[in-house]
């Protein structure tokens, strides 16, 4: 097949994440404060969208307080650099299970609740843009299937398009875009929808080309999709990505190094990812002009 190579591309940086990456680099965010801070360098950087979570100040440990997440969105907002903001919607789905000799009842770290608490601090702080995990899977851990069944992603979904926040589709595997076409087809998501790739996760989808060309081939001509990988293939899926038509995530919640041994920012990465963009010729959207192809509105600060 044909490259099919993007001209102009946006680029998002997944500023923390909720795994346990908080100690080991002290460049990941805790607070609300350093989270925001790390998102305005990184839209600095050339990251048109800032994706959040929140962590627990102090220890680090993911976190889904609306109060958090809530003066994120203000101190972002408030900032003088633009950006589009895209909160979670992932956590509050987390089913840990008990040894194979005995896996009920549920252990320690799960967290599953309803779609309306899942999708609460989206209708407090209005993001532009939150993410919808299409689907369930087991991950990484031996015993924790990151929950998402059809009747809550229809749930979660109708209320993330009557809040009017644009939802991103994090697909981890082909199934998920099978599904996420379904909800369109019910009229649960506008079109043309925003996906995101994710590659390489235990136990979702391989990070080989193939099994990413597969995804690519699964998402609908007019939708507008973004991909990255994570560890050391998060760079070379900048590339991969744009030339097969996408656009680009980078950040902390994905990968912590810079190069061998070289810890890195968030504004680091962003920068790296910008030079191979350029390099092969494309060019970064800023804000403005994502908003205009995403259909977004910006929001005004929470006052």
């Amino acid at each position: 097949m044909p490259l099919a190579m993007t001209k102009d591309v946006f680029i998002t940086c997944a500023v923390t994440g909720s795994g346990g990456s908080q100690d080991r680099s002290p460049h990941v965010p805790r607070s609300p404060e350093q989270i925001a801070n790390s998102a305005i360098d990184a839209a600095k950087a050339g990251a048109a969208i800032v994706h959040c979570h929140v962590r627990d100040p102090e220890t680090g440990a993911p976190a889904r307080a609306r109060h958090l997440y809530r003066e994120v969105t203000d101190r972002i907002r408030d900032a003088e650099v633009d950006m589009i903001l895209n909160l979670t919607a992932g956590m509050g789905g987390d089913l840990m299970f008990g040894p194979a000799s005995q896996p009920l009842p549920l252990v320690a770290g799960t967290d599953m609740v309803s779609a309306q608490e899942r999708v609460a601090h989206v209708a407090d702080c209005l993001p532009e843009i939150c993410t919808l995990d299409c689907g369930t899977m087991n991950f990484a851990e031996a015993d924790y299937v990151m929950t998402n069944t059809p009747g809550m992603l229809e749930t979660m979904g109708r209320m993330m398009t009557e809040l009017g926040v644009k939802p991103e589709i994090e697909a981890f595997d082909t199934g998920h875009l099978w599904l996420a076409k379904s909800l369109v087809d019910k009229g649960v998501l506008d079109s043309p929808a925003l996906v995101q790739l994710c590659m390489g996760i235990p136990w979702g989808a391989p990070n080989d080309l193939n099994t990413f060309m597969a995804m690519v081939n699964n998402v609908p001509s007019d939708w507008n999709w973004s991909a990255f990988s994570i560890g050391r293939d998060q760079m070379a899926y900048v590339a991969a990505s744009v030339l097969a038509g996408g656009h680009v995530r980078v950040g902390l919640e994905d990968n912590l190094w810079l190069e061998k041994g070289v810890l890195a920012t968030n504004a680091q990465l962003v920068e790296k990812s910008v030079s191979i963009v350029e390099n092969l010729g494309a060019r970064v959207m800023g804000p403005e002009a994502v908003r205009a192809k995403l259909g977004l509105t910006k929001r005004a600060p929470n006052r």
